[in-house]
């Protein structure tokens, strides 16, 4: 399991003050007002920053972060992801999993078929799994309950029902 997730990436900084514009890569933008801390991934370090204020733009979500006060000390920092830990994280309810511990999982299907899930797609309706199967392909599950039969996170398996016409 991931330790951090992914909530969201600076796209661009905001005025001279030190705010960025952050893109939210969590379904709930909301979810920001309450966050104290964040953890920027550089690619070679991992920072933590301390939330001053959040405000919502359009789609974006714009963050100042204590003690960076000019748009020098964020500026270098655009396209990077802020992570939060695995206790900073939603809650999450009955059935519904953090992408992160779905990617690389095996996928058991009930004729035995063996994949690997390597994406997730984000729909209106519901999630779709892409699936790369050794013997069928590339195949998108629709993460409803009469495909999804079974998800262990901790064991990184998921046993899954191909309803007729998902395979070609």
């Amino acid at each position: 399991m991931e330790q951090f997730l992914q909530v969201g990436v600076i796209s661009s900084t905001h005025g001279i003050r030190g705010e960025v514009k952050v893109f939210p890569t969590t379904d709930d933008a909301g979810r920001f007002k309450k966050l104290k801390e964040v953890i920027l991934e550089t690619g070679k370090e991992q920072i933590p920053l301390e939330v001053q204020n959040v405000k919502f733009f359009k789609q974006f979500v714009i963050m100042k972060f204590k003690g960076i006060d000019h748009i020098n000390d964020i500026e270098q920092y655009k396209g990077k992801s802020l992570m939060v830990t695995r206790e900073n994280a939603v809650e999450l309810e009955e059935d519904e999993y953090y992408i992160a511990d779905l990617i690389g999982m095996k996928v058991i299907t009930d004729a035995g078929e063996i994949g690997e899930l390597q994406d997730v797609i984000t729909t209106g309706a519901n999630e779709v799994y892409v699936v790369r199967f050794e013997t069928l392909g590339e195949v998108l599950i629709p993460a409803i309950h009469d495909c999804i039969l079974a998800v262990d996170v901790e064991q990184k398996e998921m046993k899954v029902h191909l309803l007729e016409g998902l395979v070609s």
